[in-house]
């Protein structure tokens, strides 16, 4: 029997730019013309970011409002559209709080270890993330360690982490560093056998092992992100064509492992 999977689009990221790829989307305008394209080829979510005048990352509110409104307009019945919180090195940990708060916005992304970095976050996080669930924001929460798993698994215990059902993201690789040796999903899903909570999962992995990632999150039954955020190549180690060329990768993936790519409704329904 085939089970769905859901396949995120992450196009842009907060860091590479149209050096590291010609088609990366920059602009509402490209980001626009990706969700259309990247909707046809199979993707249920887009996981995106906005860029100052200068490709820097940026969390304005404003911006973020516009460029969604142009997004919605193009594939708001289609695709569940997901905005970042990301510091990416720019902002600090209140300023993510006060911008993500003034924007509001329904689907967003937030990694644990931005939001909580000591126990003098905690509180303030927590507030945050209680905050945006009674709001009605469905909420990703990024993981990039199997200790994060568990940390997150037992935040939740201790009523830190709010919600009924929650959906994660594992990631695999970094930016900045080469870990020599990358975690395996079963590390991150033995960190959450005794979370007392249902939750769903999603990986994402850098350059070449964004596909080996995804080829066991679909085994799995978990779910997969795929974009010029984190990877710009195919699996054969040349360049991809554009994003949407990399979701039908991960569609043709899927179907070998009888996993048929979901849409918006199924996306949102993996939120609690």
């Amino acid at each position: 029997m085939e089970t769905p999977i859901l396949i995120a689009s992450a196009p842009n990221g907060a860091r590479r730019t149209k050096a590291d790829h010609p088609r990366l989307p920059i602009t509402a305008g490209e980001l626009v013309e990706t969700a259309v394209a990247c909707a046809e080829a199979g993707a249920g979510m887009m996981h995106f970011h906005i860029r100052d005048p200068h490709q820097r990352h940026s969390l304005d509110p404003e911006q973020y409002r516009r460029t969604l409104t142009e997004l919605e307009a193009a594939v708001g019945d289609r695709m569940l559209l997901q905005v970042t919180s990301e510091a990416a090195g720019i902002y600090s940990q209140p300023e993510q709080i006060e911008l993500m708060k003034r924007f509001a916005p329904h689907c967003i992304s937030c990694g644990l270890r931005e939001f909580i970095r000591d126990e003098g976050d905690l509180e303030s996080a927590s507030a945050f993330f209680s905050g945006l669930h009674d709001a009605g924001t469905l909420i990703q929460y990024i993981l990039y360690t199997p200790e994060e798993a568990g940390w997150f698994s037992k935040l939740c215990q201790q009523g830190a982490i709010p919600g009924s059902r929650h959906f994660l993201l594992f990631v695999f690789g970094r930016y900045t560093e080469q870990l020599a040796v990358l975690p395996h999903i079963d590390d991150f899903l033995r960190q959450l056998e005794h979370h007392r909570l249902p939750f769903s999962w999603m990986v994402c992995g850098f350059n070449l092992q964004e596909f080996e990632q995804a080829e066991a999150a679909a085994v799995r039954g978990g779910h997969i992100r795929v974009g010029f955020e984190n990877n710009c190549l195919n699996p054969d180690g040349n360049l991809t064509g554009d994003n949407s060329e990399q979701v039908r990768i991960m569609v043709s993936l899927a179907e070998r492992h009888r996993r048929h790519p979901a849409g918006k409704d199924f996306a949102e329904g993996l939120y609690g």
